[in-house]
C-alpha cells in the first residue's frame, strides 16, 4: 500500500467540481489557490466557487475544466507547495457516473478447462491484482490485470484453474484492500475467497412441474432449512441440511409423513426457503454451534455452507443445495427463495465497498450512509451497476438453480424500476415464476413514489405485497400482542375483514382496496418473524379454554385459505407452532426454531382439517379468481348477523363443478342462526372436517357453532 500523509484533503464530488477542507491548523485554513497536477507533470488550473468555515476547518468549492480520468493519479496543490491526492469523493453517486461506466456484459469469471477469464467493475480504481490459491496452504500468486471500457478490469489465467480459489486486490485513493468478487458463485469456508468452479458439472435436469396459470393458484409454505429437519423426530438423516430438507419418505415417530413428505401430502405447491444464499452469523467450522435465520448477506449468488455436509469443497453446497431443488421439483413442488438484496451485513466489510466505495449504498443529505434497514446500510438499488447486480443475480439463480420463485426481503427499500426489471428478465426465462416482497414504507433517500412498497402497486402489476392490512385485521397487530384481530373476537375489524377477504381490492369500491389484482395480496397471519400466532393467542387470550384457542387459530388460519389472493402458510402453523414466546427468534437455539414433527402427532386434527381446507381452495377455482373483475362480479356478501361474515361465490364458467360456492365465518363464542340463498347446498366443511366431499346437505337454515368457518357449494 502506498502510504502519504496527508495535511490536507481533496475529494473529486462531481465530474468537474472538487472539494478540499483544510484544517485550520494548516495555515489557518487558507490558500488563495489551487492546481491540479497530474503524475505526468501536466498542470491545469483549479477555479475557487466558494469557501466556507465548518467545525475545524475551511471547505473551498472549486471547479476544473479538464476532466479527471478515472484510475488515473492526480493531486491538489497549494499556494504553499502543500500537495495531497485528489481522492474519489461523491462523484459515484452522481448519474453523469452511471452513464459514463455502466457495463453491460458479463462480470465475475469465465471458465473453461483451458483457461479462465476473470472480469471485475472497478471504475475509480488505480489498479487491480487477481489474487489466485491454488490450495489454501500454497503462496499465492498476484495477477495484474488490465483496464478495460467502462471501469471494466480483466485477466486472462491459462491452465485448469477449478477449484482455485481467488480475490482481487483494488487500489483506490492510494489504499489497497482485497474483496471477494461480488459474482462470485461459490467459495472457500467462511466465504474468506471465491472459488472458481466448473457449473457444467453441477447440472441437473428439472422435472416437469405441474402447471401454475396463474399466481392466485399458489399456496406458499414457508421454513427454514435447518428447522426444517433438526428435531429429533423428523425422520431425517442429514439433519439441519440441503440434503435433509430434500429427503423423502421421512416418518416421525408415528410412523406418518414428516419434512418433505408431509408437506407434498399437505397440498401446498411452493415451499419458500429462508435465505439459502451465502450469509454470516454461523461459523461454518461448527455450523451446529450457532444459529440464525439467514438475513446477514455475504456473498448473494454463493449457497451457504453451513448447510452442506462439506463446507470445505466448493461444490458440496451447489451440488447439495441443487439435489434439495431436485427432490422438491420431484414432488411437484415448486421452490422460492428468500432473499435479501436491500443490505449487506456489515457495509465497511463488503465486497462492494471495498471495491466500489460509496457507490453501492445510499447516503443521505450529510453523505452519511443511510440505514432504511435498520442494519446500517441500504443497498443503492437505483444505481445502474447496483440494479444491474440484483438482476443479473436473480437471473443467475433461476438458470443455474432452477428456482421457481423469489420473496423479497425489505423489498421498500429497492425502487420500483429495479423491481419491474427483475419481473421482466424472470419472465423472459420461466414466465410462472412468482415474485413477491415486503413492501413496508421504510425510511430511505428515495423519493416514495420511486419505493418498491404497498403505497405505490400500481406501479408494480406483476408483483405480489405481504398485506399487512390482512394480518392485523384478522390476527390483530403484530405490534401489540394484546390486540386482537377479527378472527380472535374483535369486531372493530368487521369491515377490514369483509375487505381483505376480496383480495384487498376494494370489493364494492376500489378506493376501499389496496391492490389492483388479488395476485398482490400475499395473505397471511404468521411467518418466521414476530410472535407465531399461537403464542400471540397465548397472551392475548390467555384465560381461554385451550380448546377456544385452537378454535381461534383454525378460524385465522382458514380465512388464509379461502380470501382471494396467494394464502401462506408458516411451517407448523398448522399444528400450532409455537416458539415459547419468542418474538424475534433470528439467532435463538434449535430448541426454539426447530419444526416440532411431536407437535404435529399431537394435533393431528387440525392438521387434517387445514389439509382439507388446502383441497377445497386447489379443486375449487372460484377460492382463486385470477384478477379484480373476476372477484367483482362473482363475490357478494350476505346479508347476516353483524360480525358474523358471510359472502357467495358465483362462477360464470358453465361447465365448472360448482356453480355456487360460500363461506360463513362465526368468530362469536356463541350459535348462531344462519340463512343461506335457496339453492341446493352441501357442506364441505364444518367445525371438524374439511375436504371436497360432502359432510352432509344443508337447506337454507342452520345453527353455525361458535367460533368456526363453514364451506358449502351448490353442484352442477
Amino acid at each position: 500500500m502506498i502510504t502519504i500523509e496527508r495535511t490536507f484533503n481533496a475529494y473529486l464530488d462531481e465530474m468537474h467540481i472538487i472539494t478540499i477542507i483544510l484544517p485550520f491548523s494548516y495555515h489557518q485554513g487558507r490558500s488563495s489557490g489551487f492546481s491540479l497536477l497530474t503524475d505526468w507533470e501536466e498542470e491545469f488550473p483549479v477555479e475557487i466557487l466558494k469557501s466556507m468555515p465548518i467545525e475545524d476547518a475551511v471547505k473551498y468549492t472549486c471547479r476544473i475544466e479538464h476532466e479527471a480520468e478515472f484510475g488515473k493519479q492526480y493531486w491538489i496543490v497549494d499556494e504553499y507547495g502543500g500537495k495531497t491526492d485528489l481522492q474519489i469523493g461523491a462523484v459515484i453517486r452522481t448519474s453523469d457516473f452511471d452513464e459514463k461506466f455502466y457495463y453491460d456484459g458479463p462480470l465475475g469469471f469465465s471458465y473453461s478447462k483451458e483457461k479462465t477469464h476473470f472480469r471485475l467493475w472497478a471504475p475509480t480504481a488505480a489498479k487491480v491484482k487477481l489474487k489466485l490459491k491454488g490450495a489454501l496452504e500454497q503462496e499465492a500468486e498476484l495477477i495484474p490485470m488490465g483496464r478495460e471500457e467502462r471501469g471494466v478490469w480483466s485477466c486472462e489465467v491459462k491452465g485448469d484453474l477449478d477449484r482455485f480459489l481467488y480475490s482481487f486486490l483494488v487500489c483506490i485513493n492510494l489504499e489497497w484492500k482485497e474483496a471477494v468478487d461480488p459474482y462470485a458463485v461459490s467459495s472457500a469456508i467462511n466465504g474468506e475467497y471465491g472459488a472458481v468452479v466448473n457449473m457444467e458439472n453441477t447440472k441437473v435436469k428439472k422435472p416437469e412441474l405441474p402447471p401454475l396459470p396463474q399466481p392466485t393458484d399458489a399456496i406458499i409454505y414457508e421454513t427454514h432449512i435447518r428447522d426444517f429437519t433438526i428435531h429429533p423426530a423428523s425422520g431425517a438423516a442429514q439433519k439441519g441440511l440441503y440434503l435433509g430438507a430434500g429427503e423423502t419418505n421421512t416418518v416421525g415417530r408415528d410412523g406418518e409423513p414428516t419434512c418433505l413428505s408431509y408437506v407434498k401430502q399437505l397440498g401446498i405447491t411452493h415451499i419458500e426457503f429462508l435465505p439459502v444464499h451465502d450469509f454470516e452469523g454461523v461459523d461454518e467450522k461448527s455450523p451446529k454451534e450457532e444459529y440464525n435465520w439467514g438475513y446477514n448477506p455475504l456473498h448473494f449468488n454463493v449457497p451457504e455452507g453451513s448447510y452442506s455436509t462439506n463446507p470445505l469443497d466448493p461444490y458440496s453446497r451447489i451440488r447439495e443445495l441443487k439435489a434439495l431443488i431436485y427432490a422438491v421439483h420431484s414432488q411437484g413442488l415448486r421452490v422460492i427463495m428468500d432473499v435479501v438484496y436491500n443490505h449487506v451485513y456489515i457495509r465497511e466489510h463488503s465486497s462492494f465497498e471495498k471495491i466500489v466505495p460509496g457507490y453501492f449504498f445510499r447516503h443521505d443529505e450529510y453523505g452519511m450512509p443511510s440505514n432504511g434497514t435498520g442494519v446500517g446500510n441500504d443497498f443503492a438499488s437505483e444505481r445502474l451497476m447496483a440494479r444491474k447486480f440484483i438482476v443479473d443475480s436473480v437471473s443467475y439463480w433461476i438458470k443455474e438453480y432452477q428456482i421457481d420463485g423469489f420473496r423479497f426481503d425489505l423489498m421498500g427499500i429497492l425502487d420500483i424500476e429495479t423491481m419491474n426489471e427483475v419481473r421482466q428478465n424472470a419472465e423472459l426465462i420461466d414466465p410462472s415464476v412468482i415474485i413477491i416482497g415486503e413492501g413496508w414504507d421504510l425510511n430511505t433517500p428515495i423519493p416514495d413514489d420511486q419505493k418498491a412498497s404497498i403505497r405505490n402497486q400500481e406501479k408494480l402489476p406483476g408483483i405480489g405485497q405481504f398485506n399487512d392490512w390482512f394480518r392485523d385485521s384478522i390476527k390483530g397487530s403484530t405490534f401489540n400482542l394484546y390486540d386482537k384481530g377479527y378472527a380472535l373476537g374483535n369486531e372493530h375489524y368487521y369491515d377490514a375483514a369483509k375487505q381483505v377477504l376480496a383480495g384487498s381490492i376494494g370489493l364494492e369500491k376500489k378506493e376501499k382496496g389496496i391492490f389492483l389484482s388479488p395476485s398482490q395480496s400475499v395473505n397471511y397471519v404468521e411467518s418466521h418473524d414476530n410472535h407465531t400466532l399461537w403464542d400471540k393467542i397465548q397472551v392475548c387470550s390467555e384465560n381461554a379454554d385451550p380448546l377456544v384457542q385452537q378454535q381461534k387459530h383454525r378460524l385465522a388460519t382458514a380465512m388464509v385459505l379461502l380470501s382471494q389472493g396467494i394464502p401462506f402458510l408458516h411451517s407448523g402453523q398448522e399444528f400450532f407452532r409455537t416458539k415459547e414466546g419468542n418474538g424475534n427468534s433470528y439467532r435463538a437455539p434449535d430448541s426454539i426454531n426447530n419444526l416440532d414433527w411431536e407437535r404435529k402427532s399431537r394435533y393431528l386434527n387440525n392438521v387434517e382439517y387445514i389439509k382439507g381446507l388446502i383441497s377445497i381452495r386447489r379443486s375449487i377455482p372460484l377460492f382463486r379468481l385470477a384478477n379484480a373483475e373476476m372477484i367483482r362480479n362473482s363475490m357478494r356478501f350476505l346479508d347476516i348477523k353483524k360480525p358474523l361474515l358471510g359472502y357467495v361465490l358465483t362462477s360464470s364458467d358453465q361447465n365448472a363443478e360448482c356453480s355456487h360456492a360460500a363461506v360463513i365465518i362465526n368468530p362469536l363464542m356463541t350459535e348462531e342462526e344462519i340463512f343461506l340463498p335457496a339453492g341446493d347446498w352441501d357442506l364441505i366443511a364444518d367445525e371438524r372436517e374439511a375436504g371436497i366431499s360432502t359432510i352432509r346437505k344443508i337447506n337454507t337454515r342452520f345453527e353455525m357453532p361458535p367460533l368456526s368457518s363453514y364451506v358449502l357449494v351448490c353442484r352442477r
